[in-house]
């Protein structure tokens, strides 16, 4: 059974279609990638999935609960991790990690506790306060938060935006960590390097429908002879060149 099966999602909002008929589905221990431009339906897909946003029409099963019809059971599976994360900026991450552990109803000793912030090379930093955090670091601590109740699938809402190039990569090694544990993980990203390097699968969306899927390698291959992306190649094509053949050239805001 797929951990996310996601069948004809349809989302409007008044007037305006923002996803049409999307359908893909994520196995046990897969990384998979959402990837679109600016409005492409991508963050009224993840909505969808957190159970925040009913979809128009259509399923969308999170390790077999359906969101719509049991959001309890379906969100319980879940962890998400948003591009930018508010905690309580005076407590220190050693506190924080206390009060979301409980929340989640986990008892976490000192060492337990310990043992987390280590696994995000985070346990030097446990005496700070969140807000004297790197970026890096309170990107790795708010995916340590949302690990927390160990959930069957993890949501990335583009977890490196803005992060440098070191962090990214630490970060990159963080999710392969999950994956290796047997977590499922449903990402979004801008960044055809990211996609690359971590994702097993990826789809391309954009106006609310899968434009392609499959692994990053086998849609260049798929498409690299297609005319849209010939005209962009310059060489080899890459997968950057295959995301702007299908999705177009003209900058979204």
């Amino acid at each position: 059974m797929s951990v996310l099966q996601v069948d004809g999602l349809v989302v409007r909002y008044g007037g305006r279609t923002a996803v049409d008929g999307l359908s893909f589905a994520i196995d046990s221990g897969e990384i998979f990638g959402l990837l679109g431009p600016n409005g492409a339906g991508k963050t009224s897909t993840l909505s969808v999935i957190e159970g925040l946003q009913p979809p128009t029409a259509g399923t969308v099963l999170v390790d077999g609960e359906d969101v719509t019809h049991a959001p309890l059971a379906a969100k319980s599976k879940l962890g998400v991790q948003l591009q930018s994360s508010s905690f309580q900026a005076e407590l220190t991450i050693e506190q924080l990690t206390r009060l979301y552990a409980g929340l989640y109803g986990l008892r976490l000793d000192r060492d337990g506790i310990r043992d987390r912030l280590e696994r995000m090379g985070l346990d030097g930093e446990r005496a700070q306060p969140f807000k004297k955090l790197s970026g890096g670091q309170q990107q790795r601590f708010s995916l340590l938060v949302s690990t927390l109740p160990h959930p069957v699938l993890m949501l990335l809402d583009e977890p490196t935006q803005g992060l440098d190039p070191q962090s990214r990569r630490q970060l990159w090694t963080e999710i392969e960590a999950l994956r290796g544990e047997g977590g499922s993980i449903l990402l979004t990203t801008h960044s055809m390097e990211e996609a690359q390097a971590v994702c097993d699968r990826i789809a391309i969306i954009d106006h609310g429908r899968l434009l392609a899927t499959g692994t990053p390698a086998g849609i260049v291959a798929e498409y690299r002879e297609d005319p849209r992306v010939r005209r962009l190649a310059h060489g080899e094509p890459t997968l950057e060149d295959v995301f702007i053949g299908l999705t177009g050239s003209a900058i979204r805001d």
